[in-house]
Protein backbone atom coordinates (compact mmCIF):
# COMPACT_ATOMS: atom_id res chain seq x y z
CA UNK A 1 0.00 0.00 0.00
CA UNK A 2 2.79 2.37 0.92
CA UNK A 3 4.48 1.64 -2.39
CA UNK A 4 1.29 2.49 -4.31
CA UNK A 5 0.89 5.74 -2.41
CA UNK A 6 4.52 6.61 -3.10
CA UNK A 7 4.05 5.88 -6.83
CA UNK A 8 0.95 8.07 -7.00
CA UNK A 9 2.72 10.91 -5.19
CA UNK A 10 5.69 10.59 -7.57
CA UNK A 11 3.42 10.72 -10.63
CA UNK A 12 1.49 13.68 -9.22
CA UNK A 13 4.69 15.54 -8.34
CA UNK A 14 6.19 14.93 -11.81
CA UNK A 15 2.94 16.02 -13.49
CA UNK A 16 2.81 19.25 -11.48
CA UNK A 17 6.43 20.03 -12.38
CA UNK A 18 5.76 19.57 -16.10
CA UNK A 19 2.55 21.60 -15.89
CA UNK A 20 4.45 24.39 -14.12
CA UNK A 21 7.09 24.37 -16.90
CA UNK A 22 4.96 23.96 -19.99
CA UNK A 23 1.53 25.50 -19.31
CA UNK A 24 2.87 29.09 -19.64
CA UNK A 25 4.48 28.13 -22.96
CA UNK A 26 1.20 26.59 -24.13
CA UNK A 27 -0.72 29.74 -23.13
CA UNK A 28 1.67 31.94 -25.15
CA UNK A 29 1.19 29.73 -28.22
CA UNK A 30 -2.61 29.63 -27.88
CA UNK A 31 -3.00 33.39 -27.42
CA UNK A 32 -0.83 34.09 -30.47
CA UNK A 33 -3.92 32.98 -32.43
CA UNK A 34 -6.34 35.11 -30.40
CA UNK A 35 -8.41 37.57 -32.42
CA UNK A 36 -8.56 39.95 -29.48
CA UNK A 37 -5.65 42.23 -28.68
CA UNK A 38 -6.19 41.54 -25.00
CA UNK A 39 -4.75 38.39 -23.45
CA UNK A 40 -7.54 38.32 -20.85
CA UNK A 41 -10.31 36.99 -23.13
CA UNK A 42 -10.50 34.62 -26.09
CA UNK A 43 -12.25 36.22 -29.09
CA UNK A 44 -11.70 33.57 -31.75
CA UNK A 45 -9.01 32.12 -33.97
CA UNK A 46 -6.94 34.30 -36.31
CA UNK A 47 -3.59 34.40 -38.09
CA UNK A 48 -3.59 38.19 -38.46
CA UNK A 49 -0.91 38.71 -35.81
CA UNK A 50 1.53 36.56 -37.74
CA UNK A 51 0.87 38.63 -40.86
CA UNK A 52 1.47 41.87 -38.95
CA UNK A 53 4.61 40.39 -37.48
CA UNK A 54 6.12 39.52 -40.86
CA UNK A 55 5.13 42.96 -42.19
CA UNK A 56 7.11 44.62 -39.38
CA UNK A 57 10.47 45.46 -40.98
CA UNK A 58 12.14 46.26 -37.67
CA UNK A 59 11.28 42.85 -36.22
CA UNK A 60 12.57 41.06 -39.31
CA UNK A 61 15.84 43.02 -39.20
CA UNK A 62 16.23 42.20 -35.49
CA UNK A 63 15.58 38.51 -36.21
CA UNK A 64 18.18 38.53 -38.99
CA UNK A 65 20.73 40.20 -36.71
CA UNK A 66 20.12 37.65 -33.95
CA UNK A 67 20.46 34.77 -36.40
CA UNK A 68 23.72 36.10 -37.85
CA UNK A 69 25.18 36.72 -34.40
CA UNK A 70 24.07 33.35 -33.01
CA UNK A 71 25.36 31.33 -35.97
CA UNK A 72 28.68 33.20 -36.14
CA UNK A 73 29.37 33.03 -32.40
CA UNK A 74 28.34 29.35 -32.33
CA UNK A 75 30.84 28.47 -35.06
CA UNK A 76 33.66 30.41 -33.37
CA UNK A 77 32.95 29.07 -29.87
CA UNK A 78 32.51 25.50 -31.14
CA UNK A 79 35.87 25.49 -32.91
CA UNK A 80 37.81 27.16 -30.09
CA UNK A 81 35.98 25.24 -27.35
CA UNK A 82 36.59 21.90 -29.06
CA UNK A 83 40.28 22.60 -29.59
CA UNK A 84 40.57 23.77 -25.99
CA UNK A 85 38.86 20.61 -24.69
CA UNK A 86 41.21 18.39 -26.71
CA UNK A 87 44.25 20.33 -25.50
CA UNK A 88 43.22 20.23 -21.84
CA UNK A 89 42.53 16.49 -22.09
CA UNK A 90 45.63 15.39 -23.98
CA UNK A 91 48.33 17.62 -22.53
CA UNK A 92 49.59 18.29 -19.03
CA UNK A 93 51.24 21.63 -18.36
CA UNK A 94 51.99 23.98 -15.52
CA UNK A 95 49.03 26.16 -14.67
CA UNK A 96 46.39 23.78 -16.04
CA UNK A 97 44.31 24.07 -12.85
CA UNK A 98 44.42 27.86 -13.17
CA UNK A 99 43.05 27.62 -16.71
CA UNK A 100 40.19 25.43 -15.43
CA UNK A 101 39.44 27.96 -12.71
CA UNK A 102 39.41 30.86 -15.18
CA UNK A 103 36.98 28.98 -17.43
CA UNK A 104 34.63 28.41 -14.50
CA UNK A 105 34.81 32.08 -13.55
CA UNK A 106 33.42 33.06 -16.96
CA UNK A 107 30.46 30.76 -16.36
CA UNK A 108 29.59 31.84 -12.81
CA UNK A 109 30.32 35.56 -13.15
CA UNK A 110 27.14 37.71 -13.25
CA UNK A 111 26.29 38.55 -16.84
CA UNK A 112 25.88 42.24 -16.10
CA UNK A 113 29.51 42.39 -14.92
CA UNK A 114 30.67 40.72 -18.13
CA UNK A 115 28.56 43.14 -20.15
CA UNK A 116 30.09 46.17 -18.44
CA UNK A 117 33.63 44.78 -18.79
CA UNK A 118 33.13 44.10 -22.50
CA UNK A 119 31.68 47.59 -22.96
CA UNK A 120 34.77 49.14 -21.35
CA UNK A 121 37.10 46.84 -23.29
CA UNK A 122 35.66 47.70 -26.71
CA UNK A 123 35.44 51.39 -25.82
CA UNK A 124 39.13 51.45 -24.85
CA UNK A 125 40.03 49.83 -28.19
CA UNK A 126 37.75 52.24 -30.09
CA UNK A 127 35.91 49.33 -31.71
CA UNK A 128 32.57 50.44 -33.21
CA UNK A 129 29.64 48.79 -31.49
CA UNK A 130 27.63 46.55 -33.79
CA UNK A 131 27.45 43.02 -35.16
CA UNK A 132 31.22 42.48 -34.76
CA UNK A 133 31.29 43.36 -31.06
CA UNK A 134 28.19 41.23 -30.46
CA UNK A 135 29.70 38.19 -32.19
CA UNK A 136 32.97 38.52 -30.26
CA UNK A 137 31.14 39.02 -26.96
CA UNK A 138 28.82 36.07 -27.47
CA UNK A 139 31.68 33.82 -28.55
CA UNK A 140 33.58 34.85 -25.40
CA UNK A 141 30.94 33.66 -22.95
CA UNK A 142 29.94 30.61 -25.06
CA UNK A 143 33.45 29.09 -25.36
CA UNK A 144 33.60 27.76 -21.75
CA UNK A 145 30.19 26.06 -22.12
CA UNK A 146 31.25 24.30 -25.32
CA UNK A 147 34.62 23.35 -23.82
CA UNK A 148 33.07 21.78 -20.72
CA UNK A 149 30.48 19.81 -22.72
CA UNK A 150 33.05 18.50 -25.20
CA UNK A 151 35.55 17.73 -22.46
CA UNK A 152 32.95 15.60 -20.67
CA UNK A 153 32.88 13.31 -23.71
CA UNK A 154 36.46 12.30 -22.96
CA UNK A 155 35.43 10.78 -19.62
CA UNK A 156 36.41 7.11 -19.65
CA UNK A 157 38.13 7.37 -23.03
CA UNK A 158 40.92 4.80 -23.41
CA UNK A 159 43.92 6.66 -24.84
CA UNK A 160 45.58 3.35 -25.70
CA UNK A 161 43.26 3.18 -28.72
CA UNK A 162 45.12 6.14 -30.19
CA UNK A 163 48.47 4.44 -29.58
CA UNK A 164 47.22 1.23 -31.19
CA UNK A 165 46.00 3.13 -34.27
CA UNK A 166 49.35 4.91 -34.62
CA UNK A 167 51.19 1.59 -34.23
CA UNK A 168 49.13 0.30 -37.17
CA UNK A 169 50.36 3.17 -39.35
CA UNK A 170 47.73 5.90 -38.85
CA UNK A 171 49.05 9.45 -38.59
CA UNK A 172 47.77 11.97 -36.05
CA UNK A 173 45.26 13.49 -38.49
CA UNK A 174 43.85 10.04 -39.30
CA UNK A 175 43.60 9.21 -35.59
CA UNK A 176 41.76 12.48 -34.96
CA UNK A 177 39.27 12.08 -37.82
CA UNK A 178 38.68 8.34 -37.31
CA UNK A 179 38.74 7.98 -33.53
CA UNK A 180 38.61 11.25 -31.58
CA UNK A 181 36.19 13.24 -33.76
CA UNK A 182 33.46 10.53 -33.89
CA UNK A 183 33.78 10.19 -30.12
CA UNK A 184 33.36 13.89 -29.32
CA UNK A 185 30.95 14.79 -32.16
CA UNK A 186 27.81 14.41 -29.98
CA UNK A 187 29.47 16.69 -27.43
CA UNK A 188 30.34 19.22 -30.14
CA UNK A 189 26.73 19.23 -31.38
CA UNK A 190 25.38 19.56 -27.82
CA UNK A 191 27.81 22.37 -27.05
CA UNK A 192 26.97 24.13 -30.31
CA UNK A 193 23.24 23.94 -29.56
CA UNK A 194 23.82 25.29 -26.07
CA UNK A 195 25.97 28.12 -27.47
CA UNK A 196 23.34 28.95 -30.09
CA UNK A 197 20.56 29.06 -27.50
CA UNK A 198 22.61 31.23 -25.12
CA UNK A 199 23.54 33.62 -27.90
CA UNK A 200 20.13 33.84 -29.56
CA UNK A 201 18.18 34.81 -26.43
CA UNK A 202 20.80 36.94 -24.67
CA UNK A 203 19.60 40.34 -23.49
CA UNK A 204 22.08 41.78 -20.98
CA UNK A 205 25.28 41.61 -23.02
CA UNK A 206 23.35 42.72 -26.13
CA UNK A 207 22.20 45.77 -24.20
CA UNK A 208 25.78 46.84 -23.45
CA UNK A 209 27.66 46.09 -26.70
CA UNK A 210 25.07 46.49 -29.46
CA UNK A 211 24.96 49.48 -31.76
CA UNK A 212 22.07 51.49 -33.12
CA UNK A 213 21.98 49.39 -36.31
CA UNK A 214 22.40 46.02 -34.62
CA UNK A 215 19.27 45.59 -32.52
CA UNK A 216 18.70 41.93 -31.72
CA UNK A 217 15.40 40.09 -31.38
CA UNK A 218 15.42 39.79 -27.55
CA UNK A 219 16.11 43.53 -27.25
CA UNK A 220 13.30 44.21 -29.72
CA UNK A 221 10.88 42.05 -27.74
CA UNK A 222 11.92 43.79 -24.53
CA UNK A 223 11.24 47.19 -26.07
CA UNK A 224 7.84 46.02 -27.37
CA UNK A 225 6.88 44.86 -23.87
CA UNK A 226 7.09 48.45 -22.63
CA UNK A 227 3.87 49.13 -24.56
CA UNK A 228 2.06 46.06 -23.21
CA UNK A 229 1.93 42.37 -24.06
CA UNK A 230 0.29 42.07 -27.47
CA UNK A 231 -0.55 38.95 -29.52
CA UNK A 232 2.17 40.05 -31.94
CA UNK A 233 4.74 39.33 -29.22
CA UNK A 234 3.05 35.98 -28.58
CA UNK A 235 3.33 35.18 -32.29
CA UNK A 236 7.01 36.11 -32.26
CA UNK A 237 7.65 33.92 -29.19
CA UNK A 238 5.77 31.05 -30.83
CA UNK A 239 7.97 31.23 -33.93
CA UNK A 240 11.09 31.22 -31.73
CA UNK A 241 9.77 28.19 -29.83
CA UNK A 242 9.07 26.31 -33.07
CA UNK A 243 12.55 27.14 -34.31
CA UNK A 244 14.12 25.83 -31.07
CA UNK A 245 11.96 22.68 -31.10
CA UNK A 246 13.09 21.95 -34.67
CA UNK A 247 16.74 22.27 -33.60
CA UNK A 248 16.15 19.90 -30.67
CA UNK A 249 14.36 17.33 -32.86
CA UNK A 250 17.11 17.46 -35.50
CA UNK A 251 19.89 17.11 -32.92
CA UNK A 252 18.13 14.21 -31.19
CA UNK A 253 17.54 12.54 -34.54
CA UNK A 254 21.25 12.79 -35.36
CA UNK A 255 22.17 11.40 -31.94
CA UNK A 256 19.78 8.42 -32.21
CA UNK A 257 20.97 7.74 -35.75
CA UNK A 258 24.57 7.62 -34.57
CA UNK A 259 23.65 5.36 -31.65
CA UNK A 260 21.85 2.93 -33.99
CA UNK A 261 24.84 3.00 -36.32
CA UNK A 262 27.22 2.19 -33.45
CA UNK A 263 25.01 -0.66 -32.24
CA UNK A 264 24.88 -2.15 -35.71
Amino acid sequence: MNKKVFNWISVLYTTLIFLFLYVPIFVVIVYSFNASKSNAIWAGFTLDWYGKLFDDTNVMIAFKNSLIIAVSSTIISSVIGTLGAIGLYKYKFRGKSIVDMLLNIVIVIPEIIMGISLLIYFAQLNVPFGITTLVLSHATFCIPFVLIVVRARFAGFDSSIEDAAMDLGANRFKVFTSIILPLILPGILSGAMLAFALSFDDVIINFFVSGSESTTLPIKIFSMLKFGLSPEINALCTIMLIFIFILIIVSQGIRFKRQDKNLN
